[in-house]
């Protein structure tokens, strides 16, 4: 199976995902039997770089959660291939796998459903500890204490339970989860999405120190465009289960070339700015997953579609360095 065409002489690869496919079965009928597939994630390649933050942003139901699940082995994948730098991670055994979550976390949506609420922040984060044997049992309080300083905690948090904190304080606990195996790649799936917009700025700021003093790679799942363009090196844009385009930050948002990338762009709103910015509104609901539309899945909605858009899958391609769409009427 090829690998992403995808790199650059600049950056090393962390993870490599190539053709990676997630279905899961819709059963029906008197015997339970499979009847047809909620196409979720449908053959997608691409790489995430070391030490960069790669944002995966689109509309609910396009995919971005479940890359992430799928990527982390939460949900089996389908079909694909995912290498961690020389580790082929769908074909690791459960010891191997385990072994390999400690360079690689995640933190969820909502910090009150992922921590244990009977569970004190003591307790919490000694299980993290002792699940992978990073250090001696005798340090551990002390590793505890440094963990919580750096996530902006204090000492007589350590023995609090989840109900006790504020939402962006239980968040700044699964965050200090996380960095406590010391991992190479942490998954934000909508890690801000639940929090005050004054918090999200906090805890952004926090991801990013942390990111420089611990060398961190991201891959930070986010339906806030404002919150993408704050916090990431690259962007990747997805719609109903495929990449429509990823480039770096400032290229863009500043020249995004997919229709359904521009469409997305032109909802943020921007202070201060005294033409009023036109809004390319989309007509149509969003299709089926299980049954996506013929050539490129965008052509329903697509205000530019011509003939080709609705037999032929367009390829991402590059349309400049570091710049892939996958768009008929961009590639040509």
């Amino acid at each position: 199976m090829t690998l992403p065409v995808e790199h650059r002489q600049d950056k090393h690869p962390l993870v490599q995902i190539s053709h990676l496919k997630q279905y899961f079965p819709i059963k029906g009928g008197i015997f339970g039997r499979t009847v047809n597939h909620v196409k979720a994630v449908d053959d997608i390649s691409f790489t995430i770089y070391e030490g960069e933050t790669l944002s995966i942003v689109g509309e609910s139901g396009c995919g971005k959660s479940t890359t992430g699940r799928a990527i982390l082995r939460l949900d089996e994948p389908t079909d694909g291939d995912i290498r961690f730098q020389d580790l082929d991670v769908l074909n690791l055994n459960k010891s191997e796998l385990r072994k390999l979550r400690k360079h690689m976390q995640v933190i969820f949506q909502d910090p009150f459903a992922s921590l244990n609420p009977r569970q004190t922040v003591r307790q919490i984060l000694s299980e993290a500890l002792a699940i992978q044997d990073v250090i001696p049992k005798e340090k551990r309080l002390e590793r505890i204490q440094e963990l919580l300083a750096h996530v902006g905690l204090r000492d007589d948090h350590i023995d609090r339970y989840p109900h006790e904190f504020s939402g962006g304080q239980r968040q700044r606990i699964g965050i200090a989860r996380a960095l406590a195996v010391e991992p190479k790649l942490i998954i934000c799936d909508e890690a801000v999405s639940a929090l005050d917009v004054s918090i999200q700025a906090q805890v952004l700021n926090l991801l990013k120190k942390l990111q420089n003093q611990y060398k961190l790679t991201y891959l930070f799942i986010s339906h806030d465009l404002g919150v993408v363009r704050h916090i990431s090196d690259r962007v990747m844009v997805m719609y109903l289960g495929k990449i429509v385009e990823i480039a770096d930050k400032k290229t863009l948002f500043d020249n995004p070339q997919h229709p359904y990338t521009q469409a997305l762009l032109s909802a943020i709103p921007v202070l201060g700015q005294k033409e009023k910015k036109e809004r390319i509104l989309l007509t149509g609901d969003v299709p089926s997953p299980i049954n996506p539309p013929l050539g490129c899945r965008f052509n329903t909605r697509c205000p530019h579609a011509v003939e080709a858009c609705k037999t032929k899958e367009p390829e991402l391609r590059f349309t400049e360095e570091g710049h892939q769409v996958a768009c008929h009427l961009v590639n040509g």
